[in-house]
């Protein structure tokens, strides 16, 4: 018997100023059983850097053929691409021939480090791939927020971010390891 996803609710609200982006974003979250909180969060934080109207969450773990985000335009025309973890090069670079911008956001410490180190060669050369890499001790925070009703409110200025949820604030400042060229 296969196991069911779990589903987390989360009203978030973001004040983005770098981007001048004010909102509040109803959003479900199906957790794959196979999925850590911290995986999760992660992925609610993207939305978050990226948040808009017609950005979505793909179906994750269970496809290889969907991003763990994207945004689509109204032709069906793939405008965004965003992939959590430690993603394999091959279909960063299928996405990035597919998306008009691809993301990467690794974490996981010295994983992400040397998943990084591995693929750098190859993915420089994808001019419209932005790789990101969140710290270990502010991806586990961000899983201590993880609840299956939640209310957070992200602040971004100057490429920081701000979450809070109830009395917990985190501060998030992802390190860009390569920022796209194109797109």
């Amino acid at each position: 018997m296969a196991l069911k996803a779990t589903i987390f609710k989360a009203d978030l609200q973001i004040a983005d100023m770098d981007r001048n982006h004010y909102a509040a974003y109803p959003l479900t979250l199906a957790r794959h059983p196979s999925e850590t909180g911290e995986r999760m969060m992660v992925r609610l934080l993207a939305f978050a850097l990226y948040a808009d109207d017609l950005l979505v969450f793909g179906k994750g773990l269970s496809t290889d053929e969907e991003p763990d985000l994207w945004l689509k335009d109204l032709t069906g025309a793939i405008r965004l691409w965003i992939n959590v973890g430690q993603p394999d090069e091959r279909w960063l670079r299928k996405a990035a021939g597919r998306a008009g911008q691809v993301v990467a956001i690794c974490y996981g410490g010295r994983a992400a480090e040397i998943w990084w180190e591995q693929n750098r060669a190859t993915l420089e050369r994808l001019q419209n791939l932005t790789v990101l890499k969140l710290a270990p001790e502010n991806t586990q925070a961000l899983a201590r927020l993880a609840n299956r009703s939640m209310n957070l409110q992200c602040t971004m200025q100057d490429g920081e971010v701000l979450v809070t949820g109830g009395e917990d604030s985190i501060r998030v400042e992802p390190a860009v390891l390569l920022r796209a060229t194109k797109g």
